[in-house]
């Protein structure tokens, strides 16, 4: 695939972005691409809203796999892109039709030439929200044709097209959702001896929540405890029978994450015993770490630097990738591919420059036949 057929079809998946398991129209797409390359080589199993592409080798020792995250997020389109998304409130705004059409363009070069490895390209759902790469792990069709090695990528608006950045160990770090429901005793604002103050207990709550980290992690390591929405009663004149705390907690390391855990279950009984109140805990969506096998890095550098593009050391961050989850269980890594945006991910006005797309094809291709 040339550019402008890369291009074309970025902008047809950027036009039907579909949330975490509601990815029809998306694998109707992909599997209509599918079906227009050779065949000789390819085999494809459905699963939910995602499909396992396997390309049989021409002398295979091993198989090889190469995972796409497909959905899209709740998020309303600002590019002015004539190419939009066509379904109100929903938007490619993580770079997963980058991402989608990276492995499009990958596996139609390798269809008509396969490597001497089997490889297995995977077009993970719900990537965003709520998981896939855990239940898709975990699928039978998986483990029917389960990998010996395994990488992706994720664009990176930070960096120029033609620049790629990962690391050894830590990329991404451990995420977890906080959802926090409060429930008490409502009633009238003259009368708050008669009532369970619940956006008093949620506030207290919020408070001391953010001790948590400063308090009880070691300040060598890091975490984050966000309180990043605060919902409660109906009236001005009301004392609040419920509230709720939405928010989010991060670790570089998978057992701070229990740590933090621990702390937010202890300060809730605290808080439920003060204000004599009940207090339910939701973690919501759990990722694990994405940690990069160093082995590969060596020769993954070599792999960018001989095709002439430009490899940098990149930092940890505590932005979340259910990727981790793959890692956890098959050798590989994960790379950041350089995409030149002046707005970031899960930014309404994302505008990732379409000449790396041809970059990560050629970056994906050669990984594939030479690992």
């Amino acid at each position: 695939m040339n550019s402008e057929a890369l291009q074309k079809v970025r902008r047809d998946l950027h036009k039907i972005p579909e949330l975490g398991f509601q990815e029809t129209k998306t694998q109707e797409y992909l599997l209509q691409f599918i079906e227009e390359l050779p065949q000789d080589y390819i085999e494809v199993k459905k699963w939910r809203t995602g499909l396992l592409v396997r390309v049989q080798g021409t002398d295979p020792s091993k198989t090889i796999a190469y995972r796409a995250d497909i959905d899209g997020l709740p998020i309303v389109e600002e590019t002015g892109y004539a190419f939009a998304s066509t379904h109100e409130g929903q938007m490619h705004a993580c770079g997963h039709d980058f991402h989608m059409t990276i492995a499009l363009g990958t596996l139609a070069r390798v269809s008509q030439s396969p490597p001497r490895e089997n490889v297995l390209f995977l077009f993970q759902p719900a990537e965003e929200n709520p998981g896939g790469a855990l239940p898709m792990l975990q699928s039978e069709e998986m483990k029917t044709w389960w990998p010996d090695e395994i990488f992706a990528l994720h664009i990176a608006p930070e960096h120029p097209v033609g620049t790629v950045a990962t690391k050894e160990g830590l990329l991404f770090a451990n995420t977890s959702e906080l959802y926090i429901d409060f429930k008490g005793k409502g009633g009238h604002a003259a009368y708050p001896h008669l009532t369970r103050d619940m956006v008093l207990a949620a506030s207290q709550y919020t408070v001391q929540a953010q001790s948590i980290v400063s308090r009880a992690v070691d300040p060598l390591d890091s975490a984050v405890v966000t309180i990043g929405k605060i919902t409660g009663g109906t009236v001005q004149n009301g004392i609040a029978e419920t509230a709720r705390l939405e928010g989010t907690m991060r670790t570089f390391k998978a057992d701070t994450m229990d740590l933090l855990k621990n702390k937010i279950e202890g300060l809730a009984k605290g808080i439920e015993h003060s204000h004599e109140c009940e207090i339910k805990i939701d973690y919501g969506s759990n990722y694990y770490q994405v940690k990069n096998d160093g082995t590969y890095m060596q020769p993954f550098q070599r792999i960018v630097e001989d095709l002439g593009y430009s490899f940098v050391e990149s930092k940890a961050a505590m932005t979340g990738e259910d990727f981790g989850y793959m890692l956890k269980e098959i050798p590989g890594f994960m790379f950041w591919l350089g995409v030149d945006s002046d707005y970031g991910l899960h930014n309404g006005s994302l505008k990732p420059k379409e000449e790396a797309l041809e970059v990560g094809v050629n970056i994906v291709e050669r990984t594939i036949r030479s690992l």
